[in-house]
């Protein structure tokens, strides 16, 4: 069984969690970019609660496909985008170890949003040690493919299948309370190699 799943900019936890429970993932380059979703926005934790990172794009039709969606560098996002990580996890127990992994996604430019988000992916698998297969086709006639799309909508989260919050250690939960359905980046950055587990156990 494999997963099907718009690319997302340092997708949520809970997709993650469904990919260590299957043996790949497709991502759908083909449809149409959708606005106000994880495709350009990342969430994360903060000392003041939840902060949304959005990535701007140079959007020039409703029907434009996600493949071709360049992004847009006005606004000086990187430098904004690294700010906001450093700030949020410089005190957790595993951003020292993964820290140079990222930064260079913040220095470097990318043309298409979707190989940036991709290229993030490959990353964060590897520093999992979530080794699982990566392809582009739709592959739509086959019946081993679980529909996980609407996984990009923030709305949809919360009933995800298959899917059952861990709580795990967050830098300013004592302050914030624990915050779910986070940024993978959160949970790798708090938890380290022992991420693996806590996905693990949300597909109880």
């Amino acid at each position: 069984m494999k997963i099907l799943s718009h690319p997302l900019y340092l997708a949520p936890v809970p997709l993650y969690a469904r990919l260590f429970a299957t043996d790949g993932i497709v991502f759908d380059g083909d449809s149409p970019f959708t606005k106000q979703t994880f495709r350009n926005r990342t969430v994360i934790a903060t000392e003041n609660g939840t902060q949304a990172l959005t990535i701007p794009i140079v959007h020039t039709g409703s029907k434009q496909p996600m493949r071709d969606i360049r992004i847009s560098e006005h606004g000086n996002w990187r430098h904004l985008h690294w700010n906001a990580i450093v700030s949020a996890y410089r005190k957790s127990p595993f951003f020292d170890y993964y820290a140079d992994d990222f930064a260079h996604f913040y220095e470097e430019r990318d043309g298409f949003l979707m190989d940036f988000n991709m290229r993030l992916h490959a990353v964060v698998c590897e520093l999992l040690g979530l080794e699982r297969t990566t392809a582009t086709t739709m592959e739509k006639a086959k019946n081993d493919i679980e529909n996980l799309r609407h996984m990009a909508e923030p709305t949809a989260l919360a009933q995800t299948v298959g899917y059952t919050s861990q709580p795990y250690y967050q830098v300013f939960a004592t302050r914030n309370g624990f915050q779910p359905n986070l940024s993978i980046a959160d949970l790798l950055f708090n938890m380290g190699p022992e991420a693996l587990i806590t996905l693990r156990d949300s597909c109880k």
